[in-house]
């Protein structure tokens, strides 16, 4: 048995701790912007113009600015109006937020795609608009919008990495430190590079199986 050098013990100690805790960001920041995007897609394309003017602002401010500038206004901003954040509450918060206002983006399109009949056709059947828009448009479009919400989530895993900005030490923050400690930043943040690798290829896999599972043959097609 290989038994590994202090450096890679601490090394693959600190990013195996890291990974779970980047995990622990990206799973509920994934969940919460798509439930987010649906709900803010759904307002800015049925929603009457008071409320849809609010969620195009919200989604203008956080697809229009960096990252970076929002998780700093949400950590080190607010406890100037006496709000105070954890830094892990932080980093969750401002990916979700920024999440769903691309999620939102794609599903207003996907819903936008579906024809105005089908619409019409449930009111006439007696379906209220809010039954209509979540029982009838919504899953078709939530369809179409799979692949546009997928990539989003492959780059909120990546994008993840901007936790540790906030003092979230996930595994970018983790492999920052021993990389500093040792002076080996080659090596470490190319190790890093793989397990980022690996937790995007693993989520393509799971997102690739949820597409195959929402797929209907020849549905979408005319």
């Amino acid at each position: 048995m290989v038994e590994l050098s202090p450096f890679y013990q601490d090394l693959f100690t600190s990013l195996n701790s890291g990974l779970l805790m980047s995990i622990a960001l990206i799973v509920p920041s994934a969940m919460g912007g798509v439930l987010i995007g649906i709900t803010a897609g759904a307002i800015r394309t049925y929603g009457n113009r008071f409320f849809r003017t609010i969620i195009d602002c919200y989604a203008a401010v956080f697809r229009g600015t960096p990252l970076v500038i929002q998780l700093f206004v949400l950590y080190f901003g607010l406890p100037n109006i006496g709000i105070y954040l954890t830094p892990y509450l932080a980093a969750v918060v401002g990916f979700t937020l920024c999440s769903g206002a691309y999620q939102s983006e794609y599903v207003r399109g996907a819903l936008l795609s579906i024809k105005s009949g089908q619409y019409l056709g449930a009111q006439a059947l007696g379906f209220t608009t809010f039954q209509t828009i979540v029982w009838i448009i919504l899953p078709q479009a939530f369809r179409r919008a799979i692949h546009g919400c997928g990539n989003e989530i492959i780059y909120l895993i990546k994008y993840s990495s901007l936790a540790f900005i906030v003092t979230c030490i996930e595994l970018t923050g983790a492999g920052k430190t021993v990389a500093t400690e040792y002076f080996r930043f080659t090596e470490v943040f190319g190790i890093i590079g793989l397990y980022y690798l690996a937790l995007v290829s693993l989520a393509i896999i799971i997102l690739k199986k949820i597409e195959h599972r929402l797929f209907i043959p020849g549905f979408g097609h005319h």
